[in-house]
């Protein structure tokens, strides 16, 4: 399924039933936990909020610096403005680079302009970069598991000239032609479905049994958490509502989750999307968000449900995330820049 396209594209009311003739009977709401924003996008959106009141608007993004709407909205209204291409941004500009990482040429060309930069890429997709490009030194080449045209994939694939053969399927794998298997190597889009993932990583060793694979899987630590989540709110609830924008592949792989163990699950942008349909005779509602949904548009969605019937909101257990990563220099308190120049 390409990355970009909502889960929710195609999915029909249940038979019999529609939105104006079909009553929703929800009683109880399950919420996922852990839900929403992680450790890199909320260093991202901070990257942003401090470089606006440090430098004063605008400051350029490039790319969506989360995929999600409300938040690319809230920060447009503060004087964000997200481009493209790199000469849509005026000389002397600051600009920031999404979370989701850019290509060497990229980095380069924004160097060249002299704009002042910060990047907000996620430090666990910088990670497969820097693997990336050690390992490219010692003479591999890779396999990318990843969806094309995401700029997730667009970035890593782009840390090298070559060498780098992208797979979105186990039957990919069959097709994917490399120079020499004697130093290959897997890496990982970050927010890719785990269970989907393995399979793809297993059909590779099976054709090349040298490959060389991560010593820690590149799928972040978030995603495998909701994904987690996820498979323990399904076996509780008749539906599973799941937050977060058309473009967002983690939030999609969350519903397409949920509808692989039996589950119908359907994406909402915000509570305005959600139809009383999916939830006939559905008397346990299970929410959850992706990572770069924010908490505000889940309490809506709960709001909606209420307003549908829903009279109690569980939180079911999970795995707490304590993860934090530090912002760029240039955008820290002055106390964590001086502590870093000691050291």
């Amino acid at each position: 399924m390409n990355s970009q396209a909502s889960i929710t594209d195609g999915l029909s009311a249940p038979s019999g039933g529609s939105a104006a003739h079909t009553a929703a009977s929800v009683g109880v709401i399950l919420l996922a936990q852990p839900r929403g924003f992680c450790a890199g996008v909320d260093r991202a959106i901070e990257i942003v909020e401090k470089a606006l009141a440090k430098f004063g608007a605008p400051i350029y993004v490039r790319h969506e610096i989360v995929h999600n709407t409300y938040v690319v909205n809230d920060l447009k209204a503060k004087g964000a403005i997200f481009i493209e291409a790199l000469d849509d941004v005026p000389a002397g500009a600051t600009l920031v680079f999404s979370a989701h990482g850019v290509s060497r040429a990229v980095q380069q060309e924004a160097a060249a302009r002299g704009f002042r930069i910060f990047d907000a890429t996620c430090p666990l997709v910088t990670k497969v970069h820097v693997e990336v490009a050690k390992l490219a030194k010692e003479g591999y080449e890779f396999i990318m598991i990843g969806h094309k045209g995401h700029p997730e994939v667009e970035g890593t694939m782009g840390q090298l000239d070559g060498g780098i053969h992208l797979v979105e399927s186990v039957a990919d794998v069959a097709r994917v032609t490399p120079s020499q298997s004697e130093r290959l190597a897997v890496v990982t889009q970050t927010t890719l479905s785990v269970d989907d993932a393995a399979d793809i990583a297993a059909a590779i060793k099976v054709r090349f049994p040298l490959v060389r694979e991560p010593k820690q899987q590149d799928i972040c630590y978030a995603t495998q958490n909701r994904q987690d989540a996820v498979k323990l709110l399904s076996t509780q609830v008749d539906v599973v509502i799941v937050v977060g924008s058309p473009t967002s592949s983690n939030s999609n792989r969350l519903a397409e989750l949920a509808q692989k163990l039996g589950t119908p699950g359907y994406m909402v942008d915000s509570a305005d999307d959600l139809q009383p349909h999916w939830l006939a005779n559905a008397t346990r509602v299970g929410l959850t968000a992706g990572a770069s949904a924010p908490e505000v548009l889940v309490m809506q969605v709960v709001e909606r449900l209420k307003a549908l019937g829903a009279v109690s909101v569980q939180t079911l257990a999970g795995t707490p995330e304590t993860v934090k990563f530090p912002l760029p220099k240039g955008l820290r308190l002055a106390s964590a820049e001086a502590a870093d120049d000691f050291v």
